[in-house]
């Protein structure tokens, strides 16, 4: 005759002991953490990344405050155009005072000569019209050719903006990517246009 097992018995099969379980949890947690932390930053280094705007530099398309999505994977495929507001490293010359990107827009091609007088922008000798800016330029500038592999980049508000006018061309490697959308405040929600 065969005996029932004591209920109480736990089988030598039996599940972990909750303590084993606890254990595993917690493992599982710190490394669901550990791989979005990696992917976060694979995004952010990588494909996208927030920004936000500093100074009026770039009044009156982007308003101090303004929260952007900076767009880091089409420059690998494209190259940056006319128009295209973009994010860049200080050129060297600029590190010495300055850690933070700037943004600013693109306005002068490789290769193309620009110049800046009677509050107009010329590309090889031709005005270009320009519906965002905050007012005309107030100064002369150029005519200058923009070395191969280099642009030039001014802000929307052209005469308080510390840009390629003060300081020169940006190289192409110090190029972050481009601003596509604005996030923040709501109730200017949406693309960040090109305007060419």
């Amino acid at each position: 005759m065969s005996s029932v097992p004591n209920q109480d018995q736990k089988p030598k099969n039996s599940p972990s002991s909750p303590s084993h379980n606890e254990e595993n949890a917690w493992v599982e947690g710190i490394k669901t953490i550990g791989l979005s932390i990696i992917l976060a930053l694979g995004i952010r280094t990588f494909v996208a990344e927030a920004r936000y705007i500093p100074s009026g530099s770039m009044l009156p398309t982007l308003e101090i405050n303004d929260r952007l999505i900076i767009d880091k994977l089409s420059y690998r495929f494209t190259e940056p155009q006319r128009g295209d507001v973009v994010v860049f490293n200080p050129t060297e010359e600029l590190s010495l005072q300055y850690n933070d990107a700037f943004i600013k827009r693109i306005i002068g091609l490789p290769g193309e000569t620009l110049e800046v007088r009677d509050g107009q922008v010329f590309v090889n000798g031709e005005p270009i019209e320009e519906d965002y800016i905050a007012e005309e330029p107030q100064y002369k500038w150029g005519p200058e050719t923009i070395p191969e592999g280099e642009f030039l980049v001014l802000g929307d508000n052209r005469n308080n903006s510390f840009d390629s006018h003060y300081w020169g061309f940006v190289p192409r490697e110090n190029i972050i990517g481009r601003a596509v959308v604005r996030f923040w405040p709501l109730d200017r929600l949406g693309g960040v246009d090109r305007s060419f």
